[in-house]
């Protein structure tokens, strides 16, 4: 006598191979995906995810190619200085962090924090 199986994502019964887990590639996707969903994210894709995040932040906000921006407004939208790709450091020794080839500089002026907004140029590579 054999046991009667059922799909772990749906719950339907298995006809076919005895060790069988799912009843279609539809349910063994969903049932992976839930899986994923309640795991802890993982450090890699946490990191990656603010990197992603921290470049669309700059973007939006660096139209003219060299701004200046009030790090609250910034970091309201989620946005953190402690993820970056790489450096550069201009002839002043102002070290610029870049989230790909956004970049951002912070100062302060009249206790106020803000970033230079930059975008990466040819000559920064030298």
């Amino acid at each position: 006598m054999r046991l009667q199986k059922e799909c772990l994502y749906c719950n339907k019964q298995l006809v076919g191979r005895t060790d069988k887990k799912f009843c279609d590639p539809q349910c063994k996707s969903g049932y992976h995906y839930q899986q994923a969903k309640e795991q802890p994210e993982r450090f890699y894709n946490k990191v990656d995810n603010q990197l992603r995040l921290n470049r669309k932040i700059l973007k939006e906000y660096n139209k003219g190619g060299k701004v200046t921006v009030r790090a609250e407004v910034l970091k309201a939208k989620g946005f953190n200085p402690n993820f970056f790709t790489h450096y550069w450091k201009n002839n002043k020794s102002d070290v610029y962090l870049f989230a790909y080839e956004y970049g951002f500089l912070k100062r302060e002026e009249h206790h106020i924090e803000k970033y230079i907004l930059i975008k990466w140029q040819d000559y920064m590579g030298n």
